[in-house]
């Protein structure tokens, strides 16, 4: 019947003469959609990145209009082989693609898939790593490209299933924000130039495109390897700074990323006649040949069109920004792509050649059942409550990934609104990422709510259910987030086993895919991207048929929701979902969402979340964890209570509300009474962090005991020398900071007038200059701050060494040495505290030298980035 629907839209939209192929039946419904008028949001250009939208951003109370966009993509054959480079680079190419679309992207997820990462490691194959080396190594790689760049990672979810042993899913997607006056988006002409800007080019990554579907052997971990390639977080943190710059943004014509193909598909993309200069292309050492040059996928690097009289313009503020940026092609009248190297023309393809997309295959699909048995079905009774919803708690694919969530930073940008973690003790999964907009200067209450849906059993029971379940689990997690789910707009992953040109591998992707129609149809949301991956075969094993469905959207952050009880005392309600089944229910599921959005119009809902895979018991056991907040409940089918269903809404209020079952009280006590039967809080809560404790741990071994730090009694207040209405703040943008947007919305916050200057290392000659206009910004400011970030990659061996280097510079001492004489004010965070402490000035308020018996700071005992709140204690020394 959905094939029938999608063969029906194709008629209606002229398209049954064109091929039917996964591409179209992908994005039919949103090009259905937008012939009836009813996707008019949606940005539509040449350059096809990433998903763009239209949307409104309140600014101090004024609606401003934006551009959202979004990218979901997946590095599972790098990260398989080298996890912790692959997954770096994996974060790396999805922010790049909205980024090339001069959006600044600030808001990430992570998503992965893996065999059981509790096995031991001697039972990993022949030719695999153990998959808990590759999970942990991965999630450190991911997480050490996002922190350093700066970039919020606010829901991370690991999936679990054997089929991943196969080859692991490693997936990231991130938005990205732009006022939409900052954006052009024009035809290239003849005689306009081509700039390549950001990192130079190697050998790393060559052969990395096609290597990504290439059949994985037992030798692929040892032989593969420089397939992967090398990532560089805090160069492309210089680009994303260059393309917040509106006056920059608005002299591009049209930009593109290197990612798969390099110079072959970045540039050549960009116009239909180009002619390069592959000389021209900076290298990161001597020995390349022309093809090397031209198909490495060396990250960090960006393609942009502009008019020959705007170059000058345009390298000078890559050069401000600590840039490299150079003219290596021209846009010619001739369709032509032509590529030279020393002194020979190596490449002269004509684009209408390059058009046809190579030979069409045609391929048969069937779709066949499959012989499982429906997942996630369980029953209970009150006298097997406690030992079910324990066993529950504490699988796998159910327990706390509080350990791995922690390795991300999610709160660098300013802009979370729900923390990964809810509650005083930070363990209740959020439903989705819900941030702030970027908005440089001024108040906003708009946020941008991004949620997914997927679960590998359900995906293996059947392709098009999964699908289908994967976007209503999305959309119900925007629902309970509180975001206004009818305008989300989806992005799909998919990930299957190779196809071989077998029917029923391909029925597959083709059942999914339908299954993605069915939805879309009966919820009326369309999907308007997504990206694919069709080699998760190793020997016998494959990966399940996944399409992971990420959903997007906007919210009133004053009105976001989280899924942790608040407060004792509060009613508890429920909307019931429907079981997982053949027969989807979809109108039923509708109504539910409707009416809970109607609820939370009408009344004051203080928690909420989506019932899922766990059940509406599941549900209530997370929401108690958050903040040790019991409750009393009475289910009226305690039996299935555990059993999976989605379109379902448990939530509080300290309301009565009419027309929804109110089924108990939150209680002060930290237990679940659920009819009449007693489950211990911490019991249930020892099930769910106990599971992954050893691989992502969250308690850690102190090497040695801390000593008490004495409060010291001090009436002393230090006053500034003179009162300042409007004082200069001076902030140097060092190579790895990545809080000064942050910092300096503060001080603006304050009405401090904040100079953001980069410290510029291109060369010796450049240096020298930065120096000088340090000294020369010293000088004008009354407040020095150093932001926090990752100073040089933190490298040699610990953090902040290049900033104190730089500080040590006979012209900067000198002149710190002036402004603290003046009576100047002085802060750092994090990198910039580190260069404080190192340099001297703190404890001791001067340069000191460095000795055995000075002040440091040192790793912590986890010897990780850890991602949490705490409570501090202010101790005067």
């Amino acid at each position: 019947a959905t094939y029938d629907k999608y063969i029906a839209m194709r008629e209606e939209l002229g398209r049954s003469e064109k091929p039917q192929t996964l591409m179209d039946m992908a994005t039919i419904f949103g090009r259905y959609e937008r012939a009836n008028g009813r996707l008019d949001d949606m940005e539509v250009s040449d350059e096809i990145n990433a998903c763009s939208v239209e949307i409104e951003v309140d600014v101090d109370g004024v609606k401003e209009p934006w551009l959202l966009m979004f990218k979901n993509e997946t590095h599972n054959h790098p990260t398989e082989i080298e996890p912790f480079g692959g997954a770096a680079t994996c974060i790396g190419g999805a922010i790049r693609d909205p980024l090339s679309g001069r959006s600044y992207v600030y808001q990430a997820m992570r998503i992965s898939g893996a065999g059981d990462i509790t096995a031991p490691i001697s039972e990993t194959r022949a030719g695999k790593l153990p998959q808990q080396v590759i999970s942990k190594t991965a999630a450190h790689g991911y997480s050490s490209y996002g922190n350093q760049i700066g970039l919020a990672t606010t829901y991370v979810r690991e999936y679990f299933h054997p089929g991943f042993v196969a080859k692991r899913m490693e997936l990231g997607a991130v938005v990205g924000a732009a006022p939409k006056g900052n954006v052009v988006r024009e035809k290239p002409e003849a005689g306009d130039v081509i700039i390549l800007l950001g990192g130079k080019t190697g050998r790393d990554g060559v052969g990395g495109a096609t290597g990504s579907s290439k059949v994985q052997t037992v030798e692929s971990v040892e032989t593969a390897g420089a397939e992967v390639q090398k990532g560089n977080a805090i160069e492309e943190r210089k680009i994303q700074r260059l393309f917040r710059n509106g006056d920059v943004t608005r002299l591009i014509k049209k930009s593109n990323d290197f990612g798969a193909g390099g110079v072959c598909v970045a540039i050549g993309e960009l116009a239909d006649g180009l002619e390069i200069d592959l000389n021209k292309v900076p290298l990161k050492y001597q020995g390349l040949n022309g093809t090397e040059i031209a198909i490495s996928e060396s990250q960090e690097r960006m393609a942009v069109v502009v008019r020959p009289e705007d170059v000058d313009d345009f390298v000078a503020e890559c050069n401000k920004e600590n840039i490299d940026a150079v003219v290596v092609a021209t846009v010619t009248e001739k369709p032509n792509l032509v590529m030279h190297w020393n002194g020979e023309t190596i490449v002269d393809l004509e684009r209408r050649f390059l058009d046809t997309n190579g030979v069409r295959v045609v391929v048969d699909a069937k779709v066949v059942d499959k012989d499982v048995k429906l997942p996630e079905e369980r029953t209970t009774s009150t006298n097997t409550l406690e030992a079910d919803t324990l066993a529950v708690l504490s699988d796998l694919n159910h327990a706390s990934q509080k350990g791995l969530q922690t390795i991300f930073d999610c709160s660098v940008g300013r802009s979370t609104v729900n923390h990964p973690l809810g509650g005083r003790y930070q363990l209740t999964p959020t439903e989705a990422s819900v941030q702030k907009l970027p908005v440089q200067h001024g108040v906003t209450n708009t946020a941008s709510v991004m949620a997914q849906g997927f679960n590998p059993y359900v995906a293996e029971w059947s392709p098009y259910h999964g699908a289908a379940y994967a976007i209503i689990e999305a959309t119900a997690r925007l629902v309970a987030a509180g975001a206004n789910w009818s305008k989300a707009r989806f992005s799909y992953q998919e990930y299957f086993e190779r196809m071989d040109k077998q029917a029923e591998r391909f029925g597959q992707p083709v059942a999914a895919l339908l299954g993605s129609i069915e939805a879309q149809i009966q919820l009326g949301l369309p999907s308007i991207g997504g990206k694919d991956s069709m080699s998760g075969t190793f020997e016998e094993l494959t990966v399940p048929p996944t399409l992971v469905a990420f959903g997007v959207t906007t919210a009133d952050s004053r009105k976001v929701l989280s899924p942790e009880f608040k407060t004792a005392g509060e009613n508890i309600y429920y909307i019931p979902g429907q079981s997982l089944a053949q027969e989807i229910d979809f109108d039923f599921i509708k109504s539910n969402f409707a009416q809970f959005e109607t609820i939370q119009a009408g009344h004051k809902v203080t928690s909420a979340s989506a019932v899922k895979y766990g059940g509406v018991l599941e549900s209530l056991a997370l929401a108690t964890f958050g903040n040790h907040i019991g409750a009393e409940v009475t289910l009226p089918e305690l039996e299935s209570s555990l059993t999976a269903q989605l379109g379902g809404f448990v939530f509080t209020s300290p309301e009565e509300i009419a027309g929804v079952e109110k089924i108990g009280q939150t209680k002060a006590d930290f237990t679940l009474l659920v009819n009449s039967v007693k489950l211990d809080g911490q019991k249930l809560d020892s099930a769910f962090q106990g599971k992954l404790e050893e691989v992502y741990p969250t308690e850690f071994a102190q090497a040695k005991e801390l000593a008490e730090v004495p409060a010291v009694a001090s009436d002393a207040v230090i006053k500034a020398k003179e009162t300042i209405e409007k004082p200069v703040v001076y902030i140097p943008v060092f190579p790895g900071t990545n809080s000064e947007y942050d910092s300096a919305k503060a001080f603006e916050k304050e009405g401090a007038e904040v100079n953001l200057v980069p410290f510029v290392t291109l060369n010796g000659e450049a240096i020298v200059k930065s120096v000088e206009t340090m000294v020369d910004n010293i000088g004008k400011a009354n407040i020095l701050f150093f932001a926090g970030g990752f100073s040089a990659a933190d490298e040699p061996d610990g953090s902040a060494k290049f900033i104190v280097n730089i500080l040590l510079n006979e012209k900067v001492r000198a002149a710190i040495d002036g402004f603290i004489a003046r009576g100047g004010l002085i802060i750092g965070i994090c990198n910039g505290f580190q260069a404080l402490v190192k340099s001297g000035l703190l404890p001791y308020g001067n340069f000191e030298d460095a000795s055995s018996t000075s002040p440091t700071l040192f790793y912590n005992d986890a010897n990780q980035h850890v991602a949490k709140m705490v409570e501090t204690r202010i101790a005067n020394t």
